[in-house]
């Protein structure tokens, strides 16, 4: 009999039953078995509440990125990432900003935006102008939704309607500005806009469809600036480099998709120690790259008068330090009491500048030395313990290999055989 992923009612059983279905289904050892078993700050139990089906947890390194000064204000920064040098490379690159003051950030309110679509309408100015007229009243029944929100200062504050033409024909599209507080959003967006479609389509005649929250929240951005002296970058030639690199960037998305990555790279890091919602990040992110019609970079460097290199950044920030997992998860709540941010806005600004700071670092590396030469000696640590080096073994190996500029599995294993003997 073959085996199916068909299982109708998966979620109904215990987290050992599910355990037992997938063993079967993949042909796990009960080693593999014990290792999904084994949690750490995030218990099974916990876990099963978050998602569906869960069998259970994995985990990534968090590390601690260093140097950083925001508004005059020191932060350590916890980053959850697997990619080697990324933290250090931010915390050099804010080492280097530290001289002319560190980092200077600023955020819009926090105000996400939820789209109802309205079709099948007769005269699109007619219904856009009844929209319109209403929105008090439509807001009104927004707010009625969360009350508590509203008390805190948050909750529907505007309301735009627009027409645009699509393969299905025109449509009109209703934009419902709420301001989330320190809440990320989506859910209370998507009940607000679940509330008020049977009132749009009493009035205009048409039919309502989606209803939901969009990523790209241009009305809540993130920015940060910093100015880092040409000593600190290592003179005049480095800073050109760098220039070079972003002028690369501004000009071939091939390159700029690689130079956005370095940059979110910073901001999803720090987006996932707090268990924020990394996919909305990373798709807000780069529709607003293309909001001009070209894909763009999400920073902007420039030389001073005097030589120093001026970098700053612009990006949508919908994060939260309450409600959902940011609230649930524990390790998350470690890393925010590390970071000591009291507002989604600070932790927004927080992402921008470590954003900020990876861009920067990854493009002097380019400009310098090339990127691999660091990233390589934290790389070969990982390849000397694939290959099976444990114990001070797993050094040796990843030095001989960095020396030799062979990082491989393969030459792993021929010098672990050699040493071994």
């Amino acid at each position: 009999m073959s085996r199916t992923s068909e299982f109708p009612g998966l979620y109904k059983l215990s987290v050992e039953k599910r355990l037992k279905f997938v063993q079967e289904f993949a042909g796990l050892s009960g080693e593999e078995v014990d290792l999904l078993r084994k949690t750490g700050a995030l218990q099974l139990e916990q876990a099963n509440r978050m998602i569906e089906n869960v069998i259970g947890t994995t985990e990534l390194p968090i590390g601690i990125a260093t140097n950083f000064l925001i508004n005059g204000k020191d932060y350590l920064i916890p980053m959850a990432i697997e990619e080697p040098s990324v933290v250090a490379a931010a915390s050099n690159a804010a080492k280097m900003a530290r001289p002319r003051g560190g980092f200077y950030t600023e955020s819009t309110l926090p105000i996400m935006i939820g789209q109802i679509q309205l079709v099948d309408v007769k005269s699109f100015s007619a219904a856009r102008g009844k929209i319109l007229a209403k929105k008090d009243q439509i807001l009104a029944k927004a707010n009625e939704q969360d009350p508590v929100l509203v008390k805190l200062g948050g909750g529907a504050v505007d309301l735009e309607a627009r027409v645009i033409e699509t393969s299905r024909g025109s449509m009109i599209v209703i934009h419902l500005l709420v301001d989330v507080r320190d809440a990320m959003g989506a859910n209370v967006i998507n009940t607000m806009c679940e509330s008020i479609a049977p009132m749009l389509e009493q009035l205009t005649g048409g039919r309502v469809f989606l209803r939901i929250v969009s990523n790209l929240a241009t009305h809540r951005l993130a920015r940060a600036k910093a100015t880092f002296s040409k000593e600190a970058l290592g003179g005049e030639e480095v800073v050109d480099g760098v220039l070079q690199a972003y002028a690369f960037a501004a000009a071939d998305p091939y390159r700029c998709a690689t130079h956005n990555k370095g940059v979110m790279n910073g901001v999803i890091a720090v987006a996932l120690a707090t268990a924020n919602d990394t996919r909305a990040l990373e798709a807000g992110a780069h529709a607003y790259a293309a909001m001009d019609g070209a894909y763009k970079p999400l920073t902007h460097w420039e030389r001073a008068d005097n030589g120093d290199l001026l970098g700053s950044i612009e990006l949508p920030a919908a994060v939260g330090v309450i409600g959902g997992a940011t609230a649930v998860h524990p390790v998350a709540k470690v890393c925010r009491k590390i970071l000591g941010v009291k507002s989604a806005r600070e932790l927004g600004e927080i992402m921008a500048a470590a954003g900020l700071a990876q861009n920067l670092a990854a493009m002097r590396a380019l400009a310098t030395e090339g990127i691999q030469r660091g990233h390589l000696k934290l790389h070969a640590r990982n390849v000397a313990v694939t290959a099976g080096a444990t114990g001070e073994l797993i050094d040796i190996v990843a030095k001989r290999m960095v020396a030799e500029g062979k990082v491989n599995y393969d030459r792993a294993t021929a010098l672990l055989k050699e040493l071994k003997k």
